[in-house]
């Protein structure tokens, strides 16, 4: 049976369809798959989430928003999400890949801070402060998931490496324990793995010490910092700590794990291996990745600074909305480039689209009926995510005299709970003086300059300036009037 008749293989009353069917594509088959939770109507989903070493940019977001993406999607369909996203408050004197300088010791650098755990805890939680409410500004619900720090579940994590090392996958050596790749079966069955390729750890003292090149640290021994530990005073491995807090918070086998393509190679293989030789069960059945946010064609990161926060998206005048709006246009599994004239043109048609919403439920009175835009919509969105499609959908629908304000609405309503871009309450476009950025006070007075002088083309310039900025000017009887471009 295909995917499409899976679709619409129950009929509802007077033959109409039912809701459709969730498909997502699978990491693991790399295939797209019909959605079956363990569980009647519950789904127990798990999202790495980030190392609070600094401020998240526009590029970690993209996980989240598609991750909150998912969500609605399952919450729509009619099941219960138990969602975690997990907190890395501590370093681990090592990278993600068992390599390199660790982020939160650099953090403390940066920050004149003294190496300590405290410290790390302290300058964890500053960061992730402003992580959350980003995360509230693109439209998600934090009252909904699970946020654990990493260092509340370091007795887990021994407790998890002890297993392993009981069922003979881990070893110790000077310089640490590490988990066994050779025992598992089928390890690396994520893709994108290559054993001979791994990079040995520059702090290890001789070679002989790891068994295979692929095999990766669980614990990490230090004279002076860390956790007391069957193995000495130290630190848990990187990956260990989203093993150990999904198997206490969701349990040994959930449904869904998420996280940027760039963690399948290690980090999500490296879970999988000790998850299941540890339970002797699966681990995740369904994993999802998302592609890269680019910049000037390479990946936005930090280490190549050139990243965009939603500090920066905000001062510039734009909605935050704009910005999931934005990322909504595009599939989650392609990858996306940033510019702020892209983001213009995603918040100008967000700003349409409210206005549009605005006029139907005063049309409606706010009552929907079903149709079949929103059918194909619901088909669209729920076959594996397909928000760009779904969002033409809309938009060709809530322009169309096919539907009535009602049909229409409805539409509306759905699109909401599955979009999240407050379309049933739009915000609103006021704006007060400490609402508006120096920069563009400094913009409208050069403007009101070159208009008092006659100098039409250079207001014209500038207010051009102004909107790619996120505002509005109106000219009026009394003078300018500046809105932000919702």
């Amino acid at each position: 049976m295909s995917w499409i008749t899976h679709l619409f293989s129950k009929r509802g009353k007077a033959g109409q369809p039912s809701i459709p069917q969730l498909f997502f594509t699978n990491t693991l088959s790399g295939e797209r798959e019909l959605f079956i939770s363990q569980k009647p109507r519950e789904v127990l989903m798990y999202t790495c989430g980030p190392t609070m070493y600094g401020t998240a940019h526009i590029g970690n977001l993209r996980a989240y928003i598609v991750s909150n993406t998912v969500a609605r999607a399952l919450i729509s369909a009619g099941y219960r999400v138990r969602q975690v996203v997990n907190i890395t408050d501590f370093g681990h004197l090592l990278s993600e890949g068992d390599t390199g300088e660790d982020k939160m010791t650099k953090g403390l650098k940066r920050e004149g801070l003294a190496l300590s755990l405290e410290n790390m805890r302290a300058l964890a939680e500053k960061y992730t402060a402003i992580f959350l409410q980003d995360l509230e500004e693109v439209g998600i619900d934090i009252d909904k998931i699970t946020f654990p720090r990493a260092s509340d579940y370091v007795p887990e994590q021994i407790a998890f490496i002890k297993t392993l090392e009981q069922k003979g996958y881990a070893y110790r050596t000077k310089s640490g324990v590490y988990f066994d790749t050779s025992r598992p079966i089928h390890y690396g069955k994520l893709g994108g793995i290559n054993k001979n390729d791994q990079q040995e750890s520059p702090r290890l003292k001789s070679r002989e010490e790891k068994r295979n090149p692929s095999d990766f640290v669980l614990w990490k021994p230090d004279n002076h910092l860390g956790w007391q530990s069957p193995w000495g005073l130290g630190f848990p491995g990187w990956h260990i700590e989203c093993s150990a807090m999904s198997r206490a918070l969701l349990g040994q086998e959930i449904d869904i794990h998420m996280g940027g393509q760039d963690l399948i190679p290690i980090h999500h293989n490296n879970e999988i291996a000790q998850s299941e030789a540890a339970s002797g069960r699966t681990f995740v059945h369904y994993w999802m990745h998302n592609a890269f946010l680019t910049m000037g064609g390479e990946k936005a990161s930090k280490s190549l600074g050139n990243v965009v926060y939603m500090s920066d998206v905000i001062e510039k005048g734009f909605h935050p909305l704009a910005l999931r709006y934005f990322f909504l246009q595009a599939h989650y599994r392609t990858p996306l480039s940033f510019s702020f004239d892209a983001l213009a043109s995603a918040a100008s048609a967000l700003d349409r689209l409210w206005k549009t919403s605005k006029e139907i439920k005063e049309e409606s009175g706010g009552k929907g009926e079903m149709s079949e835009a929103t059918t194909r919509f619901l088909a669209t969105i729920r076959d594996d995510l397909a928000t760009p499609q779904a969002i033409g959908i809309l938009w060709d629908s809530l322009k169309s005299e096919e539907y009535t304000p009602e049909q229409k609405w409805r539409l509306i309503e759905e699109a909401d709970a599955h979009l999240g871009l407050s379309l049933i309450s739009p915000p609103t476009n006021e704006l007060t003086e400490t609402d508006i950025p120096e920069e563009v006070k400094k913009m409208l007075d050069a403007r009101e300059i070159a208009r008092k002088s006659k100098d039409f083309k250079e207001a014209d310039r500038i207010r051009d300036e102004i909107a790619s900025c996120g505002y509005r000017v109106e000219d009026g009887l009394d003078g300018p009037m500046l809105t932000r471009r919702l």
